[in-house]
Order: C-alpha cells, then structure tokens, then sequence
C-alpha cells in the first residue's frame, strides 16, 4: 500500500484528492500538512500536522497542490528527506522552478502544470501541428473561475512552450500575453497567450493556428477538477518505481 502525503489540502483540488484517495486501489492518505487547521473533519488515522518534518516522514510520496510559497517551502524539506513528489502547484517563479530542478537531482519529482490526460495529448499535438503548419499565426486562449490567481495559466504557458518548441523558438521571445493600443502588425514568429476569467469554469484553452484562407484549433475543456486529482494519483503510483529525476506528465502516461 503506497502511503500519500497530501500538500496543499485545504484548496479545490487538494479536498478532491482526500476523496479520491478513498476509492484508489493500493493508495492510502497517510498525513496532511496544514498551516492552522483543517475546517473539515478527516479520519482520525491520518496525521494532520503543521510540522514539515513529520509530515515527510510519515509518507512514501508527496502530492503537492498548493500555491507557489508553500511548495518552495516543501521542496527545501524534501532535500532534507528525500520522498517522491508529484507537484501540480501553477505560477512558480524561476527561483522556485531551479529549486524544483535541484530537488530532482536526488529524488523523483513529477511537475506537471495539468495533470490531464487530454493535455498531456493537447501538448503533443501542439507540437505537431506547429511544426507542420509552418507560416500559421499561434494564438492561445485560456478561460478560468474568476478565482484563479495566476494568469496566463500554467497550462497555457506549457502548451506555448509546444508550439515554440515545434518551430525551435525561444518562447521568452516571441510570448505576447496582451495587446492594447496602436502596436502594429503581429509578427509572423510571435505566439500570443490570453488569459480570459469568469465564473466557476474550471479550464478551456484553444490553441489556434490561423492562415489565409483557413485555420486549424485545438480545444481542450475541463468540466471537473477530479481530472486533475485522479491524474495526480496517477502520477504518485507511477512516480514511486522511478529513479531520481525530473519528470513529466508525458512520461507517466508514455506519450
């Protein structure tokens, strides 16, 4: 039985990951981390703590869904004692993404800005379709719950970073996340990311290939958070048998 340690589980998808927990074959919610405390009971089996120390210790695999604070805050404890983690934390600046590579330099770690199946397949196709639809514009739009914090999302940035890489382009010179005012005509290498909010969607994004006479787009809608909690379960099963190393989502799923 694999012993999960769940970070970040007061959020949206982390009370998710309680439940699914209870149906999963060969899974177990071992401990929680919390800041204070929870406001929703749990089993009295599970350690609910605020110390990180035991948190880790009472854990075969982290699975971390929280905000980009608390999670540099996990990944310096787990250099301390080493554990699988699954991190599915958006908006990490590069402090904490080199931080993420350090982390993986002495134990397995999975980052995944969508733990999806259908994305992880979006992003493959993304880098296709760029790569062969040479001299197509690349817009991509993305809609969340007005909640969201982050923006353009995580998800967005990763499917730019396909379709930059399908024409071997530095994407951190051609992203263009908004336009306003007279700013000329669009370059042909530019790949514009938008980010839309409202109500309680939980996540669309288009990835569109635009030419004269014709387009191409690629939608992937999510219609619940549970996508992302099961895949991160997934994750955590797969993640546990592999040796030290950053990994992606493609790579648990073999795309």
């Amino acid at each position: 039985m694999i012993k999960v340690g769940v970070f970040g589980a007061s959020g949206r998808v982390g009370k998710l990951l309680l439940e699914n927990l209870k149906e999963t074959d060969q899974m177990s919610l071992s401990s929680v981390f919390v800041r204070n405390s929870l406001d929703f009971s749990i089993d009295p089996s599970v350690l609910v703590t605020s110390d990180m120390a035991s948190f880790l210790h009472a854990c075969d695999v982290v699975v971390d869904f929280s905000l980009p604070d608390a999670c540099e805050a996990l990944l310096e404890a787990a250099m301390k004692d080493p554990k699988p983690l699954v991190v599915g934390t958006t908006g990490l600046n590069s402090h904490q993404l080199n931080l993420l590579k350090d982390a993986s330099e002495i134990m397995p770690v999975l980052y995944a800005t969508n733990m999806s199946l259908g994305v992880a397949l979006l992003n493959k196709l993304v880098y296709q379709a760029s790569k062969a639809l040479e001299g197509f514009d690349i817009e991509i739009v993305e809609m969340h719950h007005r909640h969201k914090k982050d923006a353009p999302s995580g998800t967005a940035l990763t499917l730019s970073e396909s379709a930059a890489a399908g024409r071997k382009l530095d994407i951190d010179k051609v992203r263009v996340s908004g336009r306003d005012g007279n700013i000329g005509e669009r370059t042909s290498d530019e790949i514009a990311v938008m980010a839309l909010r409202g109500g309680d969607i939980v996540g669309r994004h288009t990835v569109g290939f635009y030419n004269d006479g014709e387009f191409i787009e690629l939608n992937h809608t999510a219609t619940s958070r549970s996508t992302f909690s099961k895949g991160a379960l997934r994750a955590a099963s797969w993640l546990v048998e592999q040796d030290k190393g950053l990994y992606s989502i493609s790579d648990c799923l073999g795309l």
